[in-house]
């Protein structure tokens, strides 16, 4: 009898000590979630968005491949893609809209990060973009622009940041076919990553093109290197902020 007391003790005690440190588990989980355990919101709505990236900005973008690969896969079900690459004047349609948001993630490469494949400007090439949009088609329009957004195809003025000959025609395409842009700045390998006033200039051409085409613009200083990923949270927000 005793040792069936001593027994039954011993066990109610190892449950005890078991659920206690189930729920120790439990609190320190949701304290400190886990990447896999992180909420991560959402688009609401399809939508149709032209992925553009310029082809001369750092080596350091090609690392950012894996986020936007998942933010083209994450879009919701009817969402159609584009992916092109602004490089040297030329705009390089990689993929061309798809409802196949797996393919269009799949066409995405690393940029060339080289001088040989500056554009001008990236506002040409978003113009050229622009008219892959259809005026029939369903759903809201976006475009993704990742560039440094500077402008030296008259020379590097700066007085003009903002306010350059391609930039308005960029913004008024945009708003003729009702295309929202989002820009994410990256520099550039060239003034952008040497001269914080080229970069300044650079990332007031981009706010001034997504402001007034009802986007938004995304960066953090003018030295260094911000990661993606929490750009493209901020992003979905913005997304769903106008659905």
């Amino acid at each position: 009898m005793f040792y069936r007391r001593k027994i039954t003790f011993i066990a109610i005690l190892v449950l005890a000590l078991a659920v206690g440190i189930s729920s120790l588990a439990t609190s320190a989980k949701n304290e400190f979630p886990t990447d896999k355990n992180r909420t991560q919101t959402q688009v609401s709505e399809p939508l149709n968005l032209a992925v553009l990236v310029q082809d001369d900005l750092i080596s350091q973008v090609g690392n950012e491949l894996g986020v936007t690969r998942e933010f083209i896969r994450s879009l919701p079900s009817g969402s159609r893609v584009m992916v092109g690459y602004i490089t040297a004047g030329t705009l390089q349609v990689r993929q061309p809209f798809t409802a196949d948001l797996g393919k269009a993630a799949a066409s995405l490469r690393i940029p060339r990060s080289s001088t040989s494949a500056s554009p001008y400007n990236p506002y040409v090439e978003v113009s050229e973009a622009l008219r892959s949009f259809s005026a029939s088609g369903k759903g809201r329009n976006a475009i993704l622009l990742i560039s440094d957004g500077l402008d030296t195809s008259r020379g590097f003025d700066a007085t003009s940041s903002g306010h350059t000959l391609d930039l308005e025609r960029a913004i008024k395409h945009a708003n003729d076919r009702s295309v929202a842009i989002y820009t994410f700045y990256a520099p550039g390998v060239g003034l952008t990553s040497r001269s914080r006033l080229a970069a300044s200039y650079g990332q007031n051409s981009l706010n001034r093109l997504a402001t007034d085409t009802g986007g938004k613009a995304f960066f953090q200083g003018t030295t260094g290197f911000v990661t993606f990923d929490s750009y493209f949270e901020r992003l979905r927000r913005s997304l769903n902020e106008v659905s």
